[in-house]
């Protein structure tokens, strides 16, 4: 266990079917490279506010502004951001009115519920719209219109498996999985930044709305506090495993990675140094979060100091080898769970969109 991780670390111990159907431009130079000291389901919309400056701190540990609310420990958003997320949104509005849903972007669908490939750059408004155009029935057959709701929601960049269920009953039956975690979820990202040199590992902090509307980290401590606006800083858990860094590396399948790897509980800011040559490594990392807040993956990533690529947000690079990045590159791999009607267990799985299989080095 690598004790210069953290200022709290602990040990964390914890019958499928299965349809598997440059330059290079930093948005910001300070990475958190080397963490020495970490303080530490909802699915939600992107958060489109942009920050301006940090916060201000007044109490000796730094955890307090002035007014008495929690003082986030990830940093604020790049003013280029707002920019750049513009000029995706309005290209992605676009391209998701032209879009069309077909066969070929189905995983799996039974009469309770279809799974769909959602590609990276369209909303999942637009997925949930165009599902009735594969639902329609043969003509002459008359049948009832099924009430059909997003049983999970992507970001807009993010593709990968999205649910969408055929009636109200089974919709209720997966916000209750959602809520008690029996839903089991894996994400595949690119990174940039230093090489870990862990293998495994726990992120456990806090989350919310800063001041200025944007999601932050905040310390695990501050879980409960209230934030301006009146919401509460709510926890957040998300693992993390190495696939691959610099195309060196196994694509294996997902594991239980409850057994061993470290366990960071985040109480400060991490440590930012500047970056260099060892700061552009490419790492493909897979993600399994414990719970569904917005931004989640992206936030811990930004947070352990290997941003996801194309992730303006939270500074990630958006370039990469040269090539302008149209969006972040993060994939729902996966998602695991208990039919809400047969009680079957069920594991569907998206194909990996091609940054992953290059990155991978997968020849398919």
């Amino acid at each position: 266990m690598n004790h210069s991780l953290t200022h709290r670390l602990r040990s964390h111990h914890s019958g499928i079917l299965s349809f598997k159907f440059h330059p290079k431009t930093l948005l910001n130079h300070h990475r958190y490279q080397n963490l020495h000291t970490l303080p530490l389901q909802n699915c939600g919309s992107m958060a489109d506010s942009d920050e301006s400056q940090p916060p201000t701190d007044s109490s000796q540990n730094g955890l307090t502004s002035l007014d008495n609310y929690p003082v986030p420990l990830s940093p604020p958003l790049p003013a280029i951001s707002k920019q750049i997320e513009l000029s995706r949104a309005m290209t992605a509005s676009s391209k998701s009115s032209l879009f069309s849903l077909s066969t070929c972007h189905v995983i799996y669908e039974d009469q309770w519920l279809i799974a769909i490939n959602k590609p990276q750059g369209i909303y999942c408004e637009t997925i949930l719209s165009s599902v009735p155009t594969l639902l329609k029935p043969p003509q002459g057959v008359h049948v009832s219109v099924p009430e059909l709701h997003l049983a999970n929601r992507l970001d807009r960049d993010t593709s990968g498996v999205t649910i969408i269920t055929k009636s109200h009953k089974v919709a209720s039956k997966f916000v209750k999985a959602f809520t008690d975690h029996e839903v089991r979820k894996t994400y595949i990202a690119l990174c940039s930044g230093v090489a870990p040199k862990w293998n495994r590992i726990t992120v456990r902090s806090g989350h919310g709305r800063s001041k200025f509307g944007a999601w932050r980290v905040y310390a695990a401590s501050d879980v409960g506090r209230k934030l301006p606006g009146g919401s509460v800083v709510r926890d957040m858990e998300t693992s993390f495993e190495v696939l691959s860094v610099n195309g060196s590396g196994t694509f294996r399948d997902e594991s239980e990675i409850n057994d061993g790897g470290d366990v960071v509980v985040v109480e400060e800011r991490a440590v930012r140094e500047g970056s260099g040559g060892d700061a552009e490594s490419e790492i493909i990392v897979r993600a399994y979060p414990r719970s569904g807040r917005t931004h989640q993956i992206r936030l811990h990533c930004q947070y352990l100091g290997i941003s996801i690529v194309g992730d303006v947000k939270y500074e990630g690079v958006c370039e990469w080898k040269e090539v302008a990045r149209e969006g972040h590159a993060l994939h729902a791999e996966s998602l695991s769970f208990k039919h809400p009607i047969t009680g079957d267990r069920i594991s569907l799985h998206a194909p990996l969109p091609s940054w992953a299989n290059k990155a991978l080095q997968l020849q398919h």
